[in-house]
This record gives C-alpha cells, structure tokens and sequence, in this order.
C-alpha cells in the first residue's frame, strides 16, 4: 500500500493541502490579534479623548467638580456601553469618581511615574497595575484634563480608560476557537475531497495495469474502459488500447502465419514423402518413375524457394538499419535482367511483351539486388495470373524526384475486397490455392517489404481483367 502510487499522491496532496493550511492559520490569527488589539487600543483611546471631552466641558461651563455624583453616574453609564472602566484623579493622582466604586476605592492614588507617563503621551496604551490599584495587569491609557485660557493650559485632573486583559484573551480564545473548527472541518474536507479525486485518478491505471497482467497471460481480448477523460489520462488510455489492438493484430497474424507456413510446408513435404516412399516400394511402375521422380523435384524446388524467401523476410526484418539508399542503379538494367530470367516461362505461356524502356539509362537510389527482387517477384506474378496468348506490360517512366515502373497483366479481375489484402504474407485470391501452385503468397510480401526498406510505395488495380502493379523509386 505503501508503495502504490496511490497512496504516495494522496500523502503529497493532504501534506501540501496541511502545510497550507497551517501557514494560512498562523498568518491568518496573527493577522486577526494584532488587528483586533489595534481596534481595542483606538477604541480605549476614542473613549478616553470622547470622556475627558465632556468632564473638561462640564468642568469649565458647568463648574461639575470631579467627585460629583452625576459625573460617576456618567462614567459608570460609559463604562456599560463601551465595557471598559473609567476613573478621574486630581493633580495629584488620588481618585476622585469611577465607573465602578466597588473596584475603585476613593482616595487611592496612582503613582507619579504614570501620571508623567500619560502627561508625556508617548506610550498610548501600556500595560500596568496602576501601582498596585489592581491585582492584575491590565490595559491603560490616560490622558490629563486641561483647562485653557488667552494666557495658558491648566491641568486640573486626570482620566483612566482600563481594560481585563483575560477578558481580551478569553473573548479572542472564543474566536480562535471556532477559526480553529471551521479551519480543521475545510482541511477534513480536503482530505475526503483529495482521497476520492485521487483515487479517481489511480483507477484507470490500475486498470491498465490489470489489463498489461493479462495480456501477459496472452488474453489479448482485453481492453481499458474509455471514460471519455481528455487529459493525460485519457490519453494513456487511448493509447494502451490502440497498442492492445496491434498486438492482438499482431497475435492474429502471428498464428495465421504459422498456419499457413504449415499448410506449405506440409503440402510439398507430403507429396515428396508418398512418391519416394512408392518409388522406392515398387509402387509407381518403373515406365512412371521419371514422371514421379520430376513430382518430386519440382516439389523439392517449391520448398527450397519457400524457403529461401522466409530467410530473405527474416534478413529483412531483423535488420536495424534502413536500406542502403546512397548507391545507384540503372532501373532500366534492373528489368531487361529481371525480364530475361523468366524468359522460360513467357514462352512456356505463349505471351507477348510490351516493354516502354528508356534507351538512356534510369538512374535511382537504392540497392539493386534488392530492386531486382521487386521486379523479379512482380514479373513472375504476372506470368502467373496471365491467360495465354495475352500480353505482359512494362513501362518506366520518370520526374525530377521519382522513377516509376509499372508491370500490367491481363486475366481474371482481382476482386475489390482482396486488394488491401495482396500484399500480406500468405495471401491468395484463391483460398483453395488450386489456382497457383507453384506460388506460396510471399512474393508480393517480400516485394512490400523491400520497398518500404527503401522508404517507396507500391500500388496495385484491377478491372476488366487487367491488373496493374506500379511502385517507385527515388530518382538520382
């Protein structure tokens, strides 16, 4: 488990999707205290400046002294809408009204170094025990009352604005800890979010996997279920099944071959086997001995081409390199050779050929004993399927890139559906191979071959009895 992939993206994921959280969290509530610190300091400072406005005007208009009782009746209504605590002093320190009497008791004085302190303004809101008025430290700012006139300020007082500092800490805990659930419930989330996404995403492969498993069992039916995903998954998907598809093609063809590699082999070696083994038991009359004997050589010579041009596919084949395509050769040479060697065989059929040659020479890169193959194979295919009496055409003709020869025969029509096909190892038009002994279905294969060693096409027609054998070379 451990070492699946699976696994290994949903950690990655849930560790990425954690860190970012957790350094979200950290910004975040720093970001939140200090901003929630800095509203309570302007609020404290609001109420200060706010209260020591109105006891300085009730002071001077009024003549509200400071230990009036509607002046703590006045803090003390202050004190419950802004819930923080309000006192006054005198010059000297010592208070005089509160919001609260039962916390602050007259007469008890704040020390002089806080007086300077606030006198001075430098410090806003401190953090102090007011020389022991409170049990605990607590937020403080203060501010001194003055009085104006055209000759100077009088200070004729002092204002306190004081704050619970638990009580900030308790109301901040209370957030933090509902940031803290909602912030561990939206990484939950992500987790059984990043679970199913990824498993989601592992499922195709472990399907391809699965699949790759049986096709090493050789079950090549198999396929990967197509999503209709359009990401790299898909992709890979698509992919598995177009390999899956060739292999099996490739399967098919393997045992297709086989088969009929069988099927000619057999074929020559039973009729080789049932007339020697007559010859030799007195079987065949001895005035029949010549014929059977000339059975059996032309048998022996079917086998020995069939393989001769198993060995030639297989050199080709398991080659590594292209076909050498620097040399040169002269087309035209290439097909008087190829035509003389059936010679025999032309006359043996009574055909006449039609030869367009040029009189100059032809020249096109390539490796002529191989291009001699071509021709040779195509030449003796056409013999093959011509009827008697009738003519065998060859042209050559060429552009500034290209030279193209073409071989046309004339006999029965090649159907339609068995062109795509007439180039594949073992392939005859007549299934029952009555139509050509002599033949074994690799002559057109091997020319196939030959060509796209060379990088050149080959193509092929057939109507109204007239089939037409065209391919190319690349021209010097």
């Amino acid at each position: 488990m451990r070492n699946s992939i699976y696994f290994r993206i949903f950690i990655a994921t849930a560790l990425i999707v954690l860190i970012s959280f957790s350094i979200l969290g950290v910004l975040y509530t720093t970001f939140s205290y200090r901003r929630t610190l800095a509203d309570k300091r302007a609020m404290m400072t609001s109420t200060l400046y706010e209260t020591g406005r109105y006891i300085t005007t009730q002071h001077l208009h009024h003549a509200v002294n400071l230990d009036d009782f509607d002046l703590n009746m006045w803090l003390t209504m202050t004190s419950n809408i802004t819930k923080y605590d309000l006192f006054v002093t005198d010059t000297d320190g010592v208070i005089m009204s509160s919001s609260d009497k039962t916390l602050f008791f007259l007469g008890a004085g704040v020390p002089e170094e806080v007086l300077n302190l606030v006198t001075t303004g430098e410090n806003g809101v401190f953090q102090s025990t007011l020389g022991g008025i409170y049990t605990e430290r607590r937020h403080v700012t203060g501010k001194p009352l003055t009085m104006s006139s055209e000759e100077q300020s009088r200070v004729f007082g002092y204002i306190f604005v004081t704050s619970n500092i638990s009580v900030f800490q308790q109301e901040w805990s209370a957030f933090y800890s509902i940031f803290l659930v909602i912030a561990l419930g939206v990484v939950a989330f992500s987790f059984l979010v990043t679970l199913f996404i990824t498993k989601k995403q592992v499922e195709p492969i472990n399907e391809i996997a699965n699949a790759a498993r049986r096709f090493a069992r050789g079950e090549f039916k198999v396929r990967v279920r197509d999503r209709g995903r359009r990401d790299e998954i898909g992709q890979l998907t698509e992919s598995f099944n177009t390999m899956a598809d060739s292999l099996e093609s490739s399967e098919q063809l393997r045992r297709d071959f086989v088969a009929n590699l069988s099927h000619e082999l057999k074929t020559p070696m039973t009729v080789i086997t049932g007339f020697a083994e007559g010859l030799l038991d007195g079987t065949i009359p001895r005035e029949y001995e010549e014929k059977y004997l000339g059975v059996v050589f032309s048998e022996t010579k079917r086998l020995s081409r069939l393989v001769r041009n198993m060995l030639e596919i297989s050199t080709i084949q398991t080659s590594d390199t292209k076909a050498d395509t620097e040399s040169c050769f002269d087309v035209s040479e290439v097909v008087r050779l190829a035509l003389l060697s059936h010679d025999r065989k032309i006359n043996e059929k009574k055909l006449d050929i039609e030869a367009e040659l040029p009189d100059e020479e032809v020249m096109a890169r390539g490796e002529a004993d191989q291009i001699m193959q071509v021709v040779f194979n195509l030449i003796d295919n056409a013999i093959k399927f011509s009827s008697p009496n009738s003519v065998i055409e060859l042209e050559i003709w060429n552009n500034d890139e290209k030279v193209y020869v073409s071989i046309t025969n004339r006999g029965e029509t090649i159907p339609q559906e068995e062109l795509p096909h007439i180039f594949e190892r073992f392939h005859k038009a007549d299934k029952s191979r009555s139509a050509d002994r002599d033949g074994a279905g690799l002559g057109l294969y091997l020319a196939k071959m030959i060509l796209d060693n060379h990088n050149e096409d080959i193509f092929v027609t057939s109507s109204g009895g007239t089939t037409k054998f065209v391919f190319s070379l690349t021209a010097v």
